[in-house]
């Protein structure tokens, strides 16, 4: 006895025996590595062929010998191989045939069951039945996906794939025919599943591309609202609130948050009134509607669409519509006549909404110098509330001015925010016009809301940590690149605003911290001093901690979006125009920005040029699928030498990326599977025209 057939591992191996024990053997592979196994594993002793002729003779055999004539005549007790080699050869089997019987039994684990050291029992003629059919399906199966496979890499795309394209592409199951059938096209043609789709012609619409790969991820039931009773909200018992208030949005905003109203006083004082809608008084913690709210974080907002935090027909019940006298928590600030503020008071009421006025009618119009120069007595106002919106420029002068004193320098100046305006998108993205119109930002109108919201959010915060009541905070603090805005629970100074304090409390109606905030500052308002007892939310309750995380991450995951829906919008627009050329300024390694447009490029040429040098570009032919637009310099405009230096303060991030966002190219999961993975200012999602501070 020189050689040994023994299982290792499950597998079957051969060696020659070097050394023998009761409970073991010392054997040496073909290769010249010895192995101790145990004597369990050992099944079948022989002294020739050599182990090596064995099991290539064993392996080429096997493939000849029945399975169902095996079956059919194995015993039903348990068996050793070689008892069933010697029937099926006929007398007394050799090694090698013995060996050969053995792997075919090894093999077909669906016929034969292993019970150890070369024994094995038959399955059931139910099980083999089953194992057979299951068998037949998987290779059909394996037939269909290459098949499908070999069609992709043809450049036709299968419908099974065509039906499930963007769950594949972006939520996929790995289980799945289809996943399996894209993986396989991947590596065989060594492309990304992105282009090998594109090439088959399944991706018809950038923009339904776009949308899809959102809604999978953050809306993956649809954006429908469930279909629950509308809260009831009876607002007879609130005082009516004396003053005849007024908003301050875009046309298109239909979630109207915030009024304004100033009074004048006997002792020539003012009481400025800020008024924030209030569905915290219907929308209880816990509620099946608050638990909807709580699901989103946020309105999500996009060129020509918007999916809404609320249902229309509940911010319908709470917007501040004109003329309306809908409930509100109202700030009162009293100003003397120098417009320093003495005190505040917070009253949860109905206010009168005189007009919903509209800036981007008005802008031409409220000018600074209109501002400065109000119409004398007896001359007809240019504009509604002319007076009124004289008075409040003043006051956010004087209350921007004290922020910037606390922060230690003056706010950047300029900048140019977009309004996006998209019509006919209903019939198709190919039929719709987009149209890009720059604003001014820091425009009276937005400075004066901008200015009213940082004084209402950083006293509430004061107000609310002064009786001790939890809320959700965003604090800034560092410096450079170590600039970091937070939220968190408590308290603390944000520097970019140049505040003790900061929290989000003006926008309920679109930010769910706005409205968690808001049930907080409603009890206060109720309850003064024991306000701690009936507020929804007491300190370090884990439900808080846990708004906060999910806010951050929805509310990043929007902006990208919103970034990126007006980045494709702008490619559509270069293209609708024909712009070919444009002329930009040098940002930094290699990057510009073009002038009129929110749009921020990697221009080859630009990566040696000094900040701020004015370029002309060209542009390539971009990729609404990917976002990308080849750019190169073609002309400098301004001598290097005459660049102007950044003056960006070290502890202020710049704002390059805030209004477009880079195309860095898709990363999909079937890739990374299948081939080799491709080697400042925050973002802040708000509505076209939204003047509310988005720190």
């Amino acid at each position: 006895m020189t050689y040994i057939l023994f299982e290792d591992a499950g597998k079957l191996a051969a060696g020659r025996i070097l050394s023998q024990a009761e409970s073991s053997l010392q054997v040496e592979l073909a290769s010249g590595k010895r192995q101790k196994i145990k004597a369990q594993q050992a099944l079948l002793p022989f002294d020739a062929p050599t182990p090596d002729e064995l099991l290539a003779w064993a392996q080429e055999q096997q493939e000849g010998i029945d399975l169902d004539l095996l079956w059919e005549f194995a015993p039903g007790e348990e068996f050793g191989f070689g008892h069933v080699a010697a029937d099926y050869y006929g007398g007394k089997p050799d090694p090698r045939q013995q060996a050969a019987v053995l792997l075919r039994l090894h093999g077909a684990p669906h016929y034969f069951q292993r019970r150890g050291k070369g024994q094995f029992r038959k399955a059931s003629q139910e099980t083999v039945q089953a194992a057979l059919a299951a068998i037949t399906r998987k290779e059909a199966q394996q037939q269909k996906i290459e098949a499908d496979a070999r069609a992709l890499l043809e450049g036709r795309c299968p419908e099974s794939i065509a039906a499930k394209l963007y769950t594949l592409l972006f939520k996929p199951d790995k289980n799945s025919v289809e996943y399996k059938t894209l993986a396989l096209a991947v590596k065989q043609s060594g492309q990304g599943a992105l282009h090998l789709l594109r090439a088959a012609g399944a991706i018809a619409s950038p923009w339904h591309f776009h949308m899809q790969r959102f809604l999978l991820e953050h809306f993956p039931k649809g954006t429908g609202f469930p279909d629950l009773a509308l809260p009831a909200r009876d607002a007879q018992d609130l005082p009516l609130a004396d003053v005849q208030a007024f908003s301050i949005d875009d046309s298109a905003t239909t979630e109207i948050d915030d009024a304004l109203s100033v009074r004048a006083l006997a002792d020539g004082g003012t009481v400025l009134g800020i008024h924030i809608a209030a569905p915290a008084l219907a929308l209880e913690r816990d509620s099946p509607w608050d638990q909807t709210a709580r699901a989103r974080m946020s309105t999500v907002y996009m060129p020509g669409d918007k999916i809404t935090m609320l249902p229309d027909a509940l911010v319908d019940t709470f917007t501040l519509a004109e003329g309306s006298s809908r409930p509100a928590v109202s700030i009162y600030f009293t100003l003397d006549a120098e417009l320093a503020i003495q005190g505040h008071e917070t009253r949860v009421e109905r206010v009168p909404i005189a007009a919903n006025l509209r800036h981007d009618r008005l802008d031409a119009q409220v000018t600074e110098a209109s501002l400065t120069a109000p119409p004398s007595e007896g001359e007809a106002a240019a504009y509604p509330f002319a007076a009124e919106l004289a008075l409040l420029w003043r006051i956010a002068q004087k209350l921007k001015s004290g922020r910037e004193a606390v922060r230690g320098r003056p706010e950047r100046l300029g900048g140019v925010d977009y309004t996006f305006r998209v019509a006919g998108l209903e019939q198709g993205e190919e039929q719709a016009r987009v149209d890009i119109v720059p604003r001014r930002r820091g425009a009276p109108l937005d400075l004066i809301v901008a200015e009213l919201m940082i004084l209402a959010n950083a006293t509430w915060g004061g107000w609310l940590a002064e009786l001790g009541l939890p809320a959700i905070y965003r604090s800034q603090s560092g410096m450079g690149a170590n600039l970091r805005t937070r939220m968190g629970t408590k308290p603390a100074p944000h520097q970019g605003l140049g505040v003790a304090q900061y929290a989000w409390c003006t926008s309920p109606l679109r930010r769910y911290t706005d409205l968690l905030n808001q049930g907080q500052i409603i009890a206060a308002a109720r309850h003064g001093r024991t306000a701690l007892l009936a507020a929804p939310y007491k300190p370090k309750d884990a439900q808080l901690y846990a708004v906060v995380g999910a806010f951050e991450d929805a509310y990043k995951a929007y902006a990208d979006f919103q970034n990126g829906m007006e980045r494709y919008w702008t490619l559509r627009y270069l293209r609708q125009q024909g712009i070919g050329q444009a002329d930009a300024a040098v940002l930094r390694e290699g990057l510009v920005r073009v002038d009129g447009l929110p749009l921020v490029l990697q221009a080859l040429g630009a990566q040696d040029l000094p900040r701020n040098t004015r370029v002309r570009v060209q542009f390539g032919e971009a990729d609404l699928i990917t976002l990308e637009l080849p750019c190169k310099v073609v002309e400098v405009l301004t001598d290097a030498g005459a660049a102007a230096a950044d003056t960006t303060p070290a502890d202020e991030a710049p704002d390059e990326h805030d209004p477009a966002t880079l195309a860095t190219g898709l990363h999909l999961a079937v890739d990374d599977a299948e081939a080799a993975p491709e080697a400042g200012a925050e973002p802040s999602p708000a509505p076209p025209g939204d003047a509310n501070p988005p720190a």
